[in-house]
């Protein structure tokens, strides 16, 4: 389902962090890229327009975790148990960085997951590399070990 990355891709970032969601769209904004980018502050937003069959599906769906009202793990669940939602893709992009947690949401079906780098060029190479990898997706879960992407990761797949 990923979009060819020489085209326009839609992409719905759920963050209830306005502060965030502002350095994702500026970092978005940066690259070489054509996005399309809506921003739902929780959970039930992005339920709801996920749902809605009246809008597009997007090409890839970035997720906080910790989120008012539904927060990512339950949405994340939520979206795998939809036959129309089942195969979009998933990026967990969060702040913490649980072990626990990040294997759960790679049991529950992430394709990714992102922790929140600090710095603007990490942020920039980490969401360039994971928009990379979905266009290049052919639905398969990557294997546990390149699940976490990093800024390390990233700069070294984008040379």
């Amino acid at each position: 389902m990923g979009a060819p990355i020489n085209c326009t891709i839609n992409l719905i970032l759920a963050e209830d962090d306005t502060d965030d969601a502002f350095l994702f769209n500026e970092a978005i904004d940066e690259l070489a890229l054509t996005v399309d980018l809506t921003i739902v502050s929780d959970g039930e937003q992005l339920m709801q327009r996920l749902k809605n069959e009246d809008i597009q599906l997007p090409d890839v769906v970035f997720l906080d975790i910790n989120m008012p009202r539904k927060n990512g793990l339950e949405s994340l669940s939520e979206i795998r148990v939809n036959k129309r939602l089942h195969n979009l893709p998933v990026i967990i992009f969060s702040t913490s960085f649980d072990e626990e947690i990040v294997n759960q949401l790679y049991v529950n079906g992430a394709d990714y997951y992102i922790q929140k780098p600090s710095g603007f060029e990490a942020l920039k190479n980490v969401i360039h590399l994971a928009l990379n990898l979905i266009s290049e997706k052919n639905q398969l879960q990557p294997p546990k070990d390149s699940f976490v992407l990093t800024d390390k990761k990233a700069r070294l797949a984008l040379k």
